[in-house]
């Protein structure tokens, strides 16, 4: 059961450490007519596996030092932030 939390704890350090793709994207400075709301941070990360510099250069941020471990944490926040996002984009 220590090692679990250990397990827990060292992914929640990394993930401190390399930046949450989501809040990256939500708060680069890019006009609003130009943003990506909906999943923008799961679009970093996969952007960042892939080397998709065209995509990065989109959403006009850096991409977090370890995508493959922010991944699923970007995927879980980007879907608590769908209803938001979706609203975002109609009415921008």
């Amino acid at each position: 059961m220590k090692t679990f939390e250990n397990i827990v704890i060292c992914v929640f350090c990394s993930m401190g450490l390399s930046g949450c793709a989501t809040f990256k994207s939500l708060n680069a400075e890019v006009p609003l007519y130009e943003r990506v709301f909906i999943y923008c941070g799961t679009r970093l990360d996969w952007a960042a596996l892939e080397n998709d510099n065209a995509t990065i250069r989109k959403l006009k941020t850096e991409a977090p030092r370890y995508p493959l471990v922010d991944l699923p944490f970007s995927f879980a926040m980007d879907s608590v932030f769908l209803p938001l996002a979706i609203s975002a984009e109609i009415f921008h």
